[in-house]
């Protein structure tokens, strides 16, 4: 799976799935919203492993939206946190997290998202970061990246960043890193100008916005990162591994940025903790 070279599809095939994806969103976000703020159903599905969180609105907007591919797409596949794989080997992918950061959703927090992305013949070439409480849709594919909010339309552009020492910089939460993870994170925090926690996805679309310079995060699923990368891409920034790498088809270690430059003075640090 390659990070920022997507497959270029027709661009009447690309405007078909896009107006799609637009669609999902819009039934994601009519199943999540009644259950913000309210009775929405948490569940503890961790167990012995610690507190991992599952909410009714989780569950329902993934129905929502697995039943709109099958009912416009009965070819396609999907990959879902909640609902597992079907038919995973086939051209078209959607991989979906119905509520990356689940966490954030139960606080009350508007910084939970919707990931839906869109694979090709194993690669993301179409993606989207919904916020619907706030109004937002980040959208993102080989021809650029936009955002959607009240109305109007304008494109996403990352910002230039030459180097740590003046970036803005992200991680959910730094207790996901260990050992040598927990120090190359360190190492960068204090290398940057400003450090901000518990954004999830957010601070994804924050990267393609031109707001934030880079996101480091380990530990990451297919469905916390394939939405991103084409909306990364379009925007203009770079999605990789540890190692300066495509980012997998299982995810894993992962950083985001929009400046090379920036990137690269990351991955210089990180990659002691990838070895």
């Amino acid at each position: 799976m390659t990070a920022q070279t997507p497959d270029r599809l027709p661009s009447e095939k690309i405007v078909e799935l896009d107006d799609f994806l637009v669609e999902l969103n819009r039934a994601a976000g009519g199943a999540i919203l009644p259950l913000f703020r309210a009775d929405h159903g948490l569940v503890d599905k961790g167990g012995a492993k610690g507190f991992d969180p599952v909410t009714e609105a989780d569950k329902g907007a993934e129905r929502a939206i697995r039943a709109l591919i099958e009912a416009r797409y009965p070819d396609h596949g999907v990959i879902g946190e909640e609902y597992g794989e079907d038919r995973p080997d086939a051209e078209f992918v959607w991989v979906l997290d119905p509520v990356d950061g689940t966490r954030a959703f139960i606080a009350g927090l508007p910084v939970w998202t919707t990931l839906i992305g869109l694979r090709h013949n194993g690669t993301p070439v179409l993606g989207s970061i919904g916020q619907p409480y706030i109004g937002e849709l980040f959208i993102g594919h080989a021809g650029g990246s936009r955002l959607e909010t009240r109305g109007q339309s304008r494109p996403l552009k990352v910002r230039p960043c030459p180097g740590l020492s003046g970036a803005i910089i992200a991680t959910t939460d730094p207790v996901i890193f260990e050992g040598a993870e927990r120090e190359a994170w360190r190492a960068v925090r204090a290398a940057a100008r400003l450090a901000r926690l518990g954004c999830d996805a957010y601070a994804y679309a924050m990267v393609a916005a031109g707001t934030l310079d880079l996101v480091v995060e380990t530990g990451l699923k297919a469905w916390d990162i394939d939405a991103a990368i084409p909306v990364i891409a379009g925007a203009g920034g770079i999605t990789t591994d540890w190692d300066g790498q495509p980012v997998g088809a299982h995810g894993g270690r992962v950083a985001i940025a929009g400046d090379r430059a920036c990137l690269d003075a990351a991955l210089a640090v990180l990659r002691t903790a990838a070895a």
